[in-house]
């Protein structure tokens, strides 16, 4: 079995920021490519970052220059720096990692974590 779980979020005014962990366990060979969605009440969840494990990285527009995606391998985790942060930043943010097992090592599974609360409100 394969878990993720996030962690980091919470209430911030807005032009704070918040630092999003999410670390993969279980029973894993490789840790492919790591993303952050969100999913703001009423909307559909979006993708806002993107990293591959060489960590080359990717962004929705509306968070370029603000939020950074980053990654440790060793420790099969993921971040998302979240910088001058703004009320429509609003959402549950969800990890997102392609994963192998060792008895199937090139055959790569899509994991969520169950999300956490980012609120920006003064």
């Amino acid at each position: 079995q394969v878990q993720l779980v996030e962690s980091g979020g919470g209430l911030v005014q807005p032009g704070g920021s918040l630092r999003l962990s999410c670390a993969a366990s279980g029973n894993i060979f490789r840790v492919g490519a790591m993303a952050w969605y969100r999913q703001a009440p009423g909307q559909r969840r979006e993708l806002v970052a993107t990293i591959t494990h060489g960590g080359s990285t990717n962004y929705i527009n509306s968070v370029k220059g603000r939020f950074a995606i980053s990654r440790d391998n060793a420790k099969n985790t993921v971040y998302l720096q979240m910088n001058s942060l703004k009320p429509e930043d609003t959402a549950v943010y969800y990890c997102n990692a392609q994963i192998s097992g060792p008895s199937f090592p090139f055959q790569e599974y899509t994991y969520w974590g169950p999300g956490t609360q980012v609120t920006v409100s003064s």
